[in-house]
């Protein structure tokens, strides 16, 4: 398998999906191989609120109990990954929605006892991947993973992680040429808020040391680390705006590179 690209599509981007959706179709008709991972983070807060379950963070991320974590799994692996898989298809696109479970795609452990069935993934396993890619289809990759790392034997077997770590964990896994994060701002910013339009490694860890990138932008930045060090070209890019996709295939359009020295 070459030239693989991954793409993130985070949760914040999801109201801009039209042409994000309508850029997928075009790239795989242009023959370009393309895993997509979602995220979902504001659906499940909106579920949990309809039906009643408290939500509490700690250091940005949701603490995860078994009722968070089956609303959680509905969700991400139902509602949002079919909604993003069925908008392929219908735009006459060819796709397949999955989940971390399935084929073992991500064996993950959990985090810390304090954040519940919050996950790390492990290990990769990516046949189910390729399988998907040789036969034509897009695979479309929701963040709840397996939990079979040190599980406890009364504990469920699945387990919510950051889709945006999972984005990374699978470039490399795939040696994808490249991997995109599509976001709901204009790239990486210095301490005056202007758009870098290109960092090294050493740059970005010192920004995040400084606390200049600081929140989600983080783990964005780690995923783009290790697949750079996995020989992929990492990009962070506007994904609302109209068509962001094919002009990052058609040449840069802003958003920020991360490269190595």
């Amino acid at each position: 398998m070459k030239d693989i690209t991954v793409i993130k599509i985070g949760g914040s981007t999801f109201g801009n999906r039209d042409t994000t959706i309508e850029d997928i179709v075009a790239l795989q008709k242009k023959g370009k191989s393309l895993v997509i991972v979602h995220g979902g983070g504001s659906t499940v807060t909106d579920w949990l609120k309809r039906l009643g379950v408290a939500t509490k963070f700690v250091h940005g991320e949701r603490v995860t109990d078994l009722p968070t974590l089956e609303v959680a799994a509905a969700v991400l692996a139902g509602l949002s990954n079919k909604e993003i898989t069925a908008a392929i298809n219908v735009n006459g696109g060819w796709a397949v929605g999955i989940s971390g479970v399935d084929g073992a795609l991500m064996e993950s452990k959990a985090k810390n006892r304090e954040m519940g069935y919050v996950g790390e993934v492990v290990k990769v396993n990516p046949a189910v991947l390729e399988t998907l890619l040789k036969a034509g289809f897009i695979p479309v990759v929701s963040p709840i993973s397996l939990y079979s790392i040190d599980r406890p034997g009364d504990a469920p077997a699945i387990i919510n992680v950051n889709g945006d770590p999972i984005a990374g964990d699978l470039a490399v896994a795939l040696g994808a040429e490249r991997l995109v994060f599509l976001t709901d701002v204009a790239g990486i910013t210095d301490a005056s808020g202007a758009v870098l339009p290109g960092v090294s490694a050493d740059e970005a860890e010192s920004l995040i040391a400084s606390g200049v990138i600081s929140g989600g932008m983080i783990p964005k930045i780690n995923a783009c680390l290790r697949a750079l060090n996995a020989g992929s070209i990492t990009r962070i890019i506007d994904g609302s705006k109209p068509h962001a996709l094919l002009k990052e295939f058609d040449g840069h359009d802003g958003g920020t590179t991360i490269y190595k020295e």
